[in-house]
C-alpha cells in the first residue's frame, strides 16, 4: 500500500470510528455533540402533547374561517422550521380554535407551558402609531386601547399583515438589520403611516409587551421594510436581529390564541415497535453485509465499511438537522441501506467485467467506477426527485420518510461512491489484494492480466 493510499485508507476509518462515537455517545474530547440518542422520536413512539388553542379577538367574537386558517397555517410554517413533521394541525371553524399535537422532546417531562413554547409565540403582534404623551414606568410607551374608537386607530399592521422577518447584514455594512416583507394589505396600511410618521417612531408590540419602536426615516411604499440597530452595540446586533426578526416572525396571527386545554398523549404505537423496527435495521445491515463479502469478497469487504459510513452520517445528520423520526422515517433508513449498496453493485460488477476482458486491476477498478457513475447517477437522481415530491406534497410522517430517503441518496454518493473508490485504490497495491479471486473472478482470465 503506498503512502498516500495508506494515508487515505486510514484517514477514513479514522474518520468512521469518530462519527460513531459521536453518533452513540453524543460528545467528543469534553465537548457535547448531538447524536443518534439526541433524536426526536414522533409522536407515534414516544407521545406527545395536544393543545386547543383558541382565539382572542377584541371583539369576542369567533374569528372567520379564514383568519382561522392563516393561524394555522402560520402554526405549520413554525413546526416545519423546527423539522416538526410528525404533528397534526386541524381547525374547528364552529368552536374558533386550532387543534395542535406534537411530539414531547427527547427525555422531556410532560409540560403544558414547554409544549407551547415548542409552538411558539401565540401573543397577537401589532405596529401601533405612539402617544408620546403617554410612557410607562421603563419608558416603553402605552400600547393602544383596541375597545376604543380613537385609540384603535393608531394600530397600523397586525401579525397577519406580515409576509416574512429575516435578519441580514446592514447595507451600511459592519452591522445587522430587520428585512421586513409585507402583503398587499399591509403594503397599502404601511405606506400611508411611514409617510405621514416620518421621524416619528413606530411600536412593535406583542400583545401589550413593547419589543422594538424604530423611527421612521423615509416613507415606505414598496412594502419592504428594514429595521436598523443602531442604538445596539456592534457585537450584539446579529444576536438582537435574529431574536427581534423571530419574534415578529412568530407573531404573525391575526389574533391572539390562548391555550386552554393541554393534554399528554400517549405512544399510539410505542417503544416495542420501535425496537422491532431498530432490530430489523441490524438484520437488514447484517444481511447486506453478509451477502456483499460472500459475492465480491474484498470490495464487499470495503463496502461494507462504506455502508458503516453512511448509516453513521445519516443518523447524524437527522440528529443534527433535528428532524422528527417517525416509524415510517425509520422505515426509509431503512430503504437507504440497500440503496446505498445498490451503488456498489452496479460499480462491482463493472469492476468484475473489465477484469474478464483482461484489464490490469488498476485499470479495471478505474474504467468500473467511471462506466458505472452514469448509471448510479440516473437511480439515485430519480430516487432523489421522489423524496422531494413526498416532501413537497406529503404530511407529516411522509415528510420524515421523504428527508431520511433524501438525505440518504445524497450521502450515498459521499461514502458509495467517493469512500469505496479511495479504500479500493489503496487496498489493492498490496501484492495479497491482486487475486482475482478476492474481487469474485475465476483465476482464469482472459490474457492472464492480474497484477495491478
Amino acid at each position: 500500500m503506498r503512502g498516500s493510499n495508506a494515508v487515505k485508507f486510514f484517514s477514513i476509518l479514522i474518520i468512521t470510528g469518530i462519527l460513531t462515537w459521536i453518533a452513540a455517545f453524543g460528545s467528543l474530547a469534553g465537548f457535547d455533540i448531538k447524536g443518534a440518542k439526541d433524536m426526536r422520536p414522533g409522536i407515534d413512539i414516544q407521545g406527545g402533547v395536544d393543545a386547543k388553542l383558541y382565539a382572542i379577538t377584541d371583539t369576542g367574537k369567533l374569528p372567520s374561517e379564514k383568519d382561522l386558517d392563516a393561524a394555522r397555517f402560520t402554526i405549520e410554517r413554525r413546526l416545519d422550521e423546527k423539522n416538526i413533521f410528525d404533528r397534526v394541525v386541524t381547525v374547528d371553524y364552529q368552536k374558533g380554535y386550532v387543534l395542535v399535537q406534537i411530539p414531547h422532546k427527547k427525555g422531556e417531562a410532560f409540560d403544558p407551558q414547554k409544549s407551547i413554547e415548542e409552538i411558539g409565540q401565540t401573543a397577537l403582534m401589532t405596529f401601533q402609531e405612539v402617544d408620546k404623551t403617554k410612557l410607562n414606568e421603563d419608558g416603553t410607551y402605552v400600547p393602544a386601547d383596541p375597545t376604543k374608537e380613537d385609540e384603535k386607530k393608531r394600530i397600523i399592521l397586525q401579525g397577519n399583515d406580515i409576509v416574512d422577518a429575516t435578519a441580514e447584514p446592514s447595507q451600511e455594512g459592519g452591522g445587522f438589520q430587520i428585512s421586513l416583507q409585507l402583503s398587499d394589505a399591509g403594503k397599502k396600511k404601511f405606506a400611508e403611516a411611514t409617510a405621514r410618521l416620518v421621524n416619528q417612531p413606530i411600536a412593535i408590540y406583542m400583545d401589550n409587551k413593547q419589543i422594538s419602536a424604530p423611527v421612521v426615516n423615509e416613507p415606505i411604499p414598496n412594502g419592504v421594510a428594514r429595521i436598523s440597530l443602531n442604538g445596539t452595540p456592534l457585537d450584539q446586533q446579529q444576536a438582537e436581529a435574529k431574536r427581534l426578526a423571530g419574534l415578529i416572525k412568530s407573531g404573525a396571527l391575526p389574533f391572539k390564541l390562548e391555550a386552554k386545554q393541554v393534554n399528554n398523549i400517549s405512544p399510539t404505537l410505542g417503544s416495542n415497535a420501535l425496537a422491532v423496527s431498530l432490530d430489523a435495521f441490524v438484520v437488514a445491515f447484517i444481511l447486506i453485509c453478509l451477502f456483499m463479502i460472500g459475492y465480491y469478497r474484498l470490495p464487499g469487504l470495503i463496502a461494507c465499511i462504506a455502508l458503516f459510513l453512511h448509516t453513521v452520517l445519516e443518523l447524524l445528520a437527522l440528529s443534527w438537522m433535528n428532524i422528527t423520526i417517525t416509524l415510517p422515517g425509520i422505515a426509509g433508513l431503512i430503504l437507504t441501506i440497500g440503496m446505498a449498496v445498490d451503488a456498489n453493485v452496479i460499480i462491482f460488477e463493472r469492476i468484475k467485467e473489465e477484469i474478464r476482458n483482461g484489464k490490469t486491476l488498476r485499470a479495471a477498478i478505474d474504467i468500473g467506477f467511471k462506466r458505472a457513475f452514469a448509471a448510479v447517477l440516473d437511480g439515485n437522481v430519480t430516487t432523489l426527485i421522489s423524496a422531494l415530491v413526498l416532501l413537497k406534497f406529503g404530511t407529516g410522517p411522509i415528510q420524515s420518510f421523504a428527508y431520511t430517503l433524501g438525505i440518504g441518496v445524497i450521502l450515498s454518493f459521499l461514502t458509495a461512491v467517493t469512500a469505496t473508490r479511495v479504500m479500493l485504490n489503496a487496498v489493492h497495491d498490496l501484492d495479497i489484494a491482486k487475486h482475482p479471486v478476492l474481487y469474485g473472478v475465476s483465476a482464469r482470465l482472459k490474457g492472464g492480466k492480474t497484477n495491478g
